[in-house]
């Protein structure tokens, strides 16, 4: 939009209106929470970009297999399944299973696991939502007191022009930082957080049912009933579906 107006970029990336904005954002956020938090919240700001949500079709299928072996193994050979597991929620769900912990006992462990998961997901989001509050306000608060400035100059009306100009760059760099940087953050940390839960939920319900020893393929259609549905999947079974009834439509033309 800037090129398109013939103006330059340059007369945006003002250094005073920038850090009072930027700085003031962090400082305000940081007065309003206790430091670990502020800390934590910014640790949580590289999954932005790089964290992928667990596929629900995986946990299943890993689900469904360690069915398989408890029933064939015995609840004790899930002691070496949660040696092996990479995901700690899994592993100690699964420990706790060979180690004979009583159903309703686990059920209570795993979801305070789960619960605790969402509260400390939960301080980083509204900590990013609050800087995107708090943002478009000082922005503004910048431009009341370049404002003032221009004011104090009235006798000089050459300068007032670009004066008056960098006066309102503070509230954009407040606008733009609230609806471009902090609250699209809080939104995907939010959103991750809520896919995370639902995987932790899905893989507590599974556990839960292969301790009880349910049958393997039950417990993949109540797992699969539990999230929504996948068009790729859906597609592939409904493939694989089509190919089966084609093999036995060619049989019976054979015979």
């Amino acid at each position: 939009m800037v090129t398109l107006e013939h103006a330059n970029l340059t007369s945006l990336l003002l250094p005073a209106p920038m850090v009072l904005v930027f700085g003031a954002t962090i400082a305000v956020g940081l007065a309003g929470n206790t430091l670990p938090d502020v800390i934590s919240s910014f640790k949580q700001v590289p999954k932005v970009f790089v964290g992928k949500p667990a596929k629900a079709s995986a946990s299943i299928d890993e689900l469904v297999r360690l069915a398989e072996k408890a029933r064939s193994d015995g609840l004790l050979s899930l002691e070496e399944e949660a040696n092996n597991a990479k995901d700690p929620f899994l592993a100690r769900s699964l420990q706790n299973i060979a180690d004979g912990t009583d159903a309703d006992e686990l059920r209570f462990l795993m979801e305070d696991e789960i619960d605790t998961r969402m509260r400390a997901d939960h301080v980083a989001s509204k900590f990013f939502a609050a800087l995107g509050g708090y943002a478009p306000t000082i922005g503004i608060i910048g431009t009341v007191v370049s404002l003032t400035h221009v004011l104090e100059n009235l006798s000089s009306p050459d300068h007032l022009g670009p004066m008056i100009a960098a006066a309102f760059v503070a509230t954009l760099w407040g606008l733009l930082s609230a609806n471009f940087i902090w609250l699209p953050i809080s939104a995907k940390l939010k959103r991750l957080s809520e896919l995370e839960v639902e995987r932790m939920n899905l893989v507590m319900e599974g556990l839960l049912a292969v301790q009880s020893g349910t049958q393997p393929l039950l417990l993949a259609e109540r797992l699969r009933a539990m999230v929504p549905a996948d068009p790729k999947a859906k597609n592939a079974r409904n493939k694989a579906d089509d190919g089966g009834r084609t093999g036995k439509l060619t049989t019976s033309r054979a015979a």
